[in-house]
Parts: structure tokens; C-alpha cells; sequence
């Protein structure tokens, strides 16, 4: 029996997951990881703790299946963080996390120069950080520009300056005309540096010696180019046609439905990654809203929400037109960076104040596939749910409701089972 294995890297820990080509599960194994430096909007880590992380989930993993049937393992990790490293791949500093913005000058210039449908535009991008440690001579000595995942799948198969077309969105990748654009010459980024792109699920390689050596792996075990954390959560889910949808009740409310072609709008931070589906070109249009579980967090704790849920009534509105934001600001469905959350009036009954905020996030929900359809997405047929919110049945009522359509259960929520699906790929 050949296994394929995939491999989640986020920013406090690793999960693994091996299955088989029917889907089947026969290895999971999670560690934790140091969370990243903050230091104001400055956030970083450390590369060493990614590989330090991937080499004891990967050794938990597979003391419980035979080593000998593992065939593929594909990676994916945060989108946009990004690190440096020489020919060899030794990291030349910390790398600066997806939710690192401390590159506000550089994300002007981008803004003034790049085209607004680009995925690299604020502070946040990876591009963004590039221009930031270029401007510092970081640069200087460095050989590849890489982002999370791509590091930990060229430490396993020795091949380095290679990214996924989903990580490098963000780093100023054009998904439409396949290629690194024009526009990066006048902003004087360092092409140099820029990886070879390829699509998510290729073939990088056979796994290197020394690292099959280490780990007692086949030296015929291929390494799969991966992709990011949401993309792969996506892929785990089921969702495969044109229409279906993929809706993360996180700590903030991220959507995507895939489409048979590309959408952009910049001013709402919608945009479009492929996805290569059976054979067929596909789109993953998608917006994320800056409300979600962080703003229900602020009021309540998991238990209490959990004891408060049995007491909702989702065929009777509340009639309190919240509009749950953590802080001022919102991106999508409504582009306002001066929106201010509205949370008030807060009526004395938990229960009732915990469903308006569920209604709340409920119409934002219903609004963001409306406005994803007004672009030229197709509306949803059908929605799947992952994140903390998809346990609640209360909610779920809600949302089928507002939706109107039905709400499908995830087939699996963890991203690690989607990149095992794209190591499958190679078997």
C-alpha cells in the first residue's frame, strides 16, 4: 500500500496526517511550536523552530506506520511568510510572519506602482517584506526568497528556490498570465531573488539522502510542491466543483467559492488563486471580513458560549443589527477602514446578546457570497464549514437560512489532510 503524507506548518505548531489513495487515515501526530516574537506590528520566528517542529511531528508520525509505504509528502504553511536564505539554504535571519506590517513604506510604493488586482498589495504582503529587507541590505548576500512551506519542502528534497503559484501570490506572482509581472522592474525588486514557479501537487524531487537517511524513509519518496494553510484547508473539505464553497468560522470569517474564472477587486481585498481540479483550470475566489470568533471571544469563553448555545432560538431574530468587529475597520464585505464595530444596545439576557452576534455574523456571511457574485463569482450551491463555529447547530440553522442553500459537512477540516491529497497526486 503506497501513503502519502501531508504536513501542516503554522505559527505555533505542526500536524501530519498519512493516508492512503481512498482517503483513509493511518497516522496523525501534532507538536507544538514557540509562538512568534511581537514586537508592535514586527512579527518574526525563527526557521530553525519549523524544521525543529517538522522533524518531531514527522518522527511521531510515522512510529505508527510502516516507513517503507510512504511514496509522496507535500507541505503547506502560512501564507506570506516569508524568510531568506544563501545558495544552500541556510536562513539569513528570522523570517517575517504573514501578520508581520511593518513594511508601510514599501506597501505605498507597491500601492502606487503595482496594479490594484495584485495579491501583493499592503504592508502584510510578502512582497511588501522583500522590499522591506532589500531597503535594510538583507538582501545583499541572500540567494532565494522563500516563503514558509517552500523551505521546509527544499530542506527534504535538497532543491531550494522553488514556490507553489498559491504561496507566490503575495510575493507579486501573476496567476493569470503565469509569470512574474513587469511592474516588479520599477519597483527595483530583486528578480534574483524570485522562486521558480510551479503548481501545487508537482513533482520537486525525490526526497535527499540525508534526510531519508534520518527519518528510515524510502530514497524514492517524492516531495510534492504544496501550498498555503487556507488552501489547503480548503482541499480538505470535499469541495470540488464549480459553485461549492468553503466558509472558516476562525478567529476571523474567511470565505472562498471556486469559479471557472478569475475575479479581482482590490478596494474589498477579493482575489483569485488557480486551482487545478481533475485535470481542469479553476479559480478559488475568496474575501476575508475582519469579524469572526475573535470578536465572540471578547464577550465570552468557549464553555460559556458552548452552555449559552442550547438557549438559542435561530428561528426567532433578535432584531439587534450588530455588525461584530474586534476594533475599528473592516475590509470585506464592506471596505471601511473608519467602520466602527456596533455592539450596542447589549441586552441584559447572555443567550440573547450571544445570538445577535451570531446574526450579526451570519448577514456579514451572507453578504460577502452576495458581493462575491456581484463581481462575477458564481453564488454558492452549497457550503462547507470549518473552524470553531462549524459545531454550532444553532448557528448552522441561522446561516442555511440567510444563505439559502444547503450547508454540507467538511469530509476533514485539517489543512494537513489537503496537502496529503496533493501528494496523492504523484502516487
Amino acid at each position: 500500500m503506497s501513503l502519502a503524507i501531508g504536513i501542516d506548518l503554522g505559527t505555533s505548531g505542526c500536524r501530519a496526517v498519512a493516508i492512503d489513495a481512498r482517503g483513509d487515515i493511518h497516522a496523525q501526530a501534532a507538536v507544538a511550536m514557540p509562538a512568534p516574537v511581537r514586537d508592535g506590528v514586527a512579527v518574526s520566528q525563527e526557521p530553525a523552530l519549523w524544521w525543529q517542529a517538522v522533524e518531531h511531528c514527522l518522527s511521531q508520525l510515522l512510529t505508527g506506520i510502516p516507513t517503507t509505504e510512504i511514496s509522496a509528502i507535500a507541505v503547506d504553511g502560512t501564507s506570506a511568510s516569508l524568510l531568506l536564505t544563501d545558495a544552500e539554504g541556510t536562513p539569513q535571519g528570522p523570517a517575517l510572519m504573514y501578520n508581520d506590517a511593518r513594511a508601510q513604506d514599501q506597501a505605498r510604493r507597491i500601492a502606487e506602482l503595482a496594479p490594484p488586482g495584485t495579491a501583493a498589495q499592503g504592508a502584510s504582503s510578502a512582497l511588501a517584506k522583500l522590499l522591506w529587507l532589500q531597503d535594510r541590505g538583507a538582501t545583499r548576500n541572500a540567494s532565494h526568497a522563500l516563503h514558509q512551506a517552500d523551505w521546509i519542502a527544499a530542506r527534504l528534497s535538497g532543491r531550494y528556490g522553488v514556490s507553489d503559484y498559491n504561496n507566490a501570490l503575495k510575493l507579486g506572482y501573476d496567476p493569470v498570465a503565469d509569470r512574474w509581472p513587469r511592474w516588479l522592474e520599477a519597483l527595483q525588486a530583486p528578480r534574483q531573488l524570485l522562486p521558480t514557479v510551479v503548481a501545487p501537487g508537482s513533482l520537486l524531487g525525490t526526497i535527499a539522502p540525508a534526510q531519508a537517511d534520518h527519518f528510515g524513509l524510502p530514497e524514492t519518496t517524492r516531495i510534492i510542491a504544496g501550498t498555503t494553510d487556507s488552501t489547503a484547508a480548503f482541499l480538505a473539505t470535499g469541495a470540488g466543483e464549480v459553485g461549492e464553497a468553503v466558509t472558516c468560522l476562525g478567529s476571523t470569517l474567511v470565505l472562498k467559492v471556486i469559479a471557472e474564472r478569475p475575479v479581482f477587486a482590490a478596494e474589498y481585498g477579493v482575489y483569485s488563486q488557480p486551482l487545478l481540479l481533475r485535470g481542469k483550470q479553476r479559480w478559488l475566489v475568496g474575501g476575508a471580513s475582519n469579524s469572526g470568533g475573535a470578536v465572540l471571544r471578547q464577550f465570552f469563553t468557549d464553555a460559556e458560549m458552548q452552555a449559552l448555545t442550547p438557549q438559542l432560538h435561530p428561528e426567532w431574530r433578535t432584531c439587534l443589527e450588530y455588525y461584530p468587529l474586534p476594533s475599528t475597520g473592516e475590509r470585506f464585505p464592506i471596505s471601511d477602514p473608519h467602520l466602527a464595530p456596533r455592539l450596542t444596545p447589549r441586552p441584559k439576557d447572555d443567550a440573547r446578546f450571544f445570538q445577535a452576534l451570531l446574526e450579526g455574523l451570519t448577514r456579514i456571511e451572507a453578504k460577502a457570497y452576495r458581493l462575491l457574485a456581484e463581481l462575477g463569482a458564481p453564488y454558492p450551491v452549497s457550503v462547507r464549514t470549518t473552524g470553531g463555529g462549524a459545531v454550532n447547530p444553532a448557528w448552522t440553522r441561522m446561516r442555511e437560512t440567510a444563505l439559502g442553500i444547503p450547508l454540507i459537512p467538511a469530509a476533514h477540516t485539517e489543512a494537513a489532510f489537503g496537502a496529503a491529497k496533493l501528494a496523492l497526486e504523484q502516487i
